[in-house]
Parts: structure tokens; sequence; C-alpha cells
């Protein structure tokens, strides 16, 4: 694999247009930077540079490499930092974070961290709306579902999928829902998402993948609240379509019970995302080590 110094020259040599400069600023042989160059172009299998008789100009696969590598130094250069200093993480964060997950799954491992880490003091945003992490006043965004904005760094926490659930008071009054199609007959708790009310509901008839079956449901209670509608659940006025993760612990203590089991939800991994690479502050990269831990004590099978 190639090496920091590697990743250096290759930089400087993209800077200064130059192999030889790039050579003296980094007090390297000339033929030992010109095989540290050939080197990292083999292990990457493409031409980093287009070469002539008086300068090196990056080919449009350097050009991508070029950001990476400079990513990829900043954070080792971080990372050093954090270690070297020794000292304990600090710094504020103001993260934004669905009602329901945030609440009853987030906030007490939020607690446990800042117990870890007393010099960290976080900003919470409670709000099934999407925000514009470059508009917006947040460093982080906790997001169910696959990532829209390929701008974007997304870091999966954990695996989840939506499932139908209901009380089992609804049940007994109202009787249990046979395949999807049996939804529209039903009173459906409907919240709001990004692109507005979530009245359509998609399953698949095994595992994600295959023909989805989509059901347009109704319901006489909507909110943009997402934690609400899962209330309304609880108690007995309806049925609510909800990420796992949502109505895991309350399935578990017979809140509410499972519909449709034979039939696959849509996918909702969680993910922690921000704008870029570089924002990964030292508190930040604490904060997404110590979450993938809690996430990975967790039994999230159904």
């Amino acid at each position: 694999m190639y090496s920091t110094t590697d990743l250096q020259l290759f930089i400087h040599t993209a800077d200064l247009g130059s192999l030889s400069n790039a050579a003296r600023q980094l007090d390297l042989l000339p033929a030992t930077a010109s095989a540290s160059l050939k080197r990292l172009e083999q292990q990457l299998n493409t031409r980093l540079f287009v070469r002539s008789t008086r300068s090196m100009r990056l080919t449009p696969e350097g050009s991508v490499f070029l950001d990476y590598s400079r990513q990829a130094l900043t954070l080792l250069s971080e990372g050093q930092a954090l270690l070297n200093a020794g000292g304990p993480v600090s710094g504020h964060l103001r993260l934004s974070m669905p009602s329901d997950v945030g609440r009853n799954v987030l906030l007490p491992w939020l607690d446990a961290f800042q117990a870890l880490h007393p010099q960290v003091t976080l900003s919470l945003q409670f709000s099934d709306r999407v925000i514009d992490l470059f508009r917006d006043p947040v460093d982080v965004a906790f997001r169910y579902g696959p990532l829209d904005d390929s701008t974007l760094v997304s870091q999966e926490l954990a695996a989840s999928r939506r499932v139908v659930v209901a009380a089992p008071a609804y049940l007994a009054k109202h009787g249990r829902p046979a395949t999807p199609k049996d939804l529209a007959t039903h009173n459906c708790l409907l919240y709001y998402l990004q692109h507005g009310l979530f009245n359509n509901w998609r399953f698949y008839s095994g595992n994600p993948g295959k023909t989805p079956i989509d059901v347009k449901v109704r319901g006489d209670r909507m909110t943009d609240d997402a934690a609400i509608a899962r209330s309304w659940a609880i108690a007995g006025i309806g049925i609510a379509y909800k990420s796992w993760l949502d109505v895991r612990q309350d399935v578990a203590e017979g809140r509410l019970e499972i519909l449709l089991e034979q039939y696959g939800g849509e996918e909702t991994p969680l993910n922690m995302v921000y704008p870029h690479r570089s924002s990964m502050s030292p508190s930040l990269r604490a904060l997404l080590a110590f979450l993938r831990a809690q996430f990975a004590t967790l039994n999230l099978s159904q």
C-alpha cells in the first residue's frame, strides 16, 4: 500500500507542477521521488499526471484522487494531534435528528457521551424535517433512509426497515390486516416527511428488490412529528408504519404488535450525515465512534 510520503509527494507535485521541485521540498532524491510516484500509479492502476518536458499536469483521475489525498492527510494529522495532545475531547456540536429515534434512542446515549466528555457541549434539534446542512446552523444530522444528496458525507449507524404496528386494543376492535391492500380499510396514522404527507406505504412480497406493493392509505390524524404518530398507535387509535428502531422497545414490551410480517417494509438505515470530511472534528469523530459502539449492543433483528 502507498505511504504518507507517496501522498505528500503526489500533492506537492500537483501543487507545484514539477516532480523535481516537489522532491526538493520533501528532501527526496529525484530517483526516489520518481519511483514513489510510479509506485503510486501502479497501485492505483491509473495515470495521475500528463507529463511534458517542462511540467506535469493532473489527469482527470489525478484531480479526483488529489481531493481524497488531501482529506486523508488532514484526517491523519488530526488523529495524530489528538493522540499527542492527550487531553479531553472538547467543542460544541449542533445536532439534528428525527423526533422519535432522537428522544427514545439517541438522547440517553448523548447524555452518556457528555458524561464521558464533559467539555463537549451539545445543541439538539428534534425534527422530522430534512434540514439543509449547508444553510442551517447544524453540524451533523441523523437521517433515515438512503442519502439523496451525493455532496454530503454519510456514515451508517444502524440497519433498519419500516414495520406496520398497532396496539392490541386496536386489533381487538378492528381486526388484523392480512395483506397490505387491507390497510386501505383501516385507520392509518400519517405524518409528514421531506416530500409531503407519508401516505403511500410500500411493501415487498419477500425481500426488498422484488416487485413493490404500494398502498395509498388514509386516516383521521396527521402530524408533522412522527413521534406523535407512534403515541397514537400505542393508544390504540390506528395503525402506524414506522422504522423498527422507533418501535422495537414497544414491541418487546407488548405495547405494539407487528403486522404483515410476511411482507418486507422499506429499508430505513439510520445515518449520520455531515457536509464535508474536513468538518469531521475530533469531538464529532468521538461521537461517531461512541454511537457505533452503542448501536452494536442492540439486537435489531425482528
